[in-house]
C-alpha cells in the first residue's frame, strides 16, 4: 500500500466526524474515533493525515501525533492484511513468549515490528492481551490464540490468506 497523495475525507466521512464531535462538550474527546476513522479509511494514520485531523480540532498536529504515538493500536505505516501480536509480559514471557517470537520471525522472514514482503502479515510485540491463563498467547487481527506451540502457531499461520 503505498502513501495517500492528498488525505482528505468525503463529505459522508466528514458528517460523521462532526456528528462524533456533537457527542462530547468538548469535541477533542472524539478524536480517537476519528483517528480510528483515518485508519480505516487510509490503512495507516501518516503525518499527513495527523495534520489533517488537526485541523478538524484545531489543535496542534504534535498533539494529534502524541496520541497516534501512545496507542498501540495505531499504525503509522502500511500494516499488513493480518496483524499478528504477540504478547511478552511476564507471564507470557516465562511461559514461552521469546520461542513465539523467535518461530514467528523465523517462519514469516521479519523482525518485530515489520510486514512480511508480500503484504500479508504485520508482526508485533505487544505488552499485554490480558489473558495470562493462555500464555503464551497471541492475538491475530480480532481472534485471540493461547497456549501456543511451534505446530500450533503454524496453523494459525497457514489459516491466513
Amino acid at each position: 500500500m503505498s502513501r495517500p497523495a492528498a488525505v482528505q475525507f468525503t463529505a459522508g466521512e466528514l458528517a460523521l466526524v462532526r456528528r462524533l464531535q456533537a457527542l462530547y462538550p468538548d469535541k477533542r474527546a472524539a478524536l480517537l474515533p476519528v483517528l480510528q476513522l483515518v485508519q480505516d479509511t487510509f490503512g495507516y494514520i501518516s503525518l499527513e493525515a495527523e495534520e489533517y485531523v488537526a485541523g478538524l480540532f484545531d489543535l496542534p498536529p504534535a498533539h494529534v501525533h502524541e496520541v497516534v504515538t501512545f496507542y498501540t493500536l495505531f499504525f503509522q505505516e502500511p500494516k499488513g492484511r493480518h496483524v499478528v501480536s504477540v504478547c511478552h509480559n511476564l507471564t507470557c514471557h516465562l511461559e514461552g513468549a521469546p520461542t513465539v517470537l523467535a518461530h514467528l520471525r523465523m517462519r514469516l522472514g521479519v523482525d518485530v515490528g515489520a510486514t512480511t514482503a508480500d503484504g500479508r502479515v504485520t508482526l508485533l510485540a505487544v505488552e499485554c492481551l490480558c489473558a495470562c491463563e493462555m500464555a503464551p498467547m497471541l492475538q491475530v487481527d480480532d481472534r485471540y490464540e493461547g497456549n501456543l506451540t511451534p505446530a500450533k502457531i503454524d496453523r494459525i499461520l497457514e489459516g491466513l490468506e
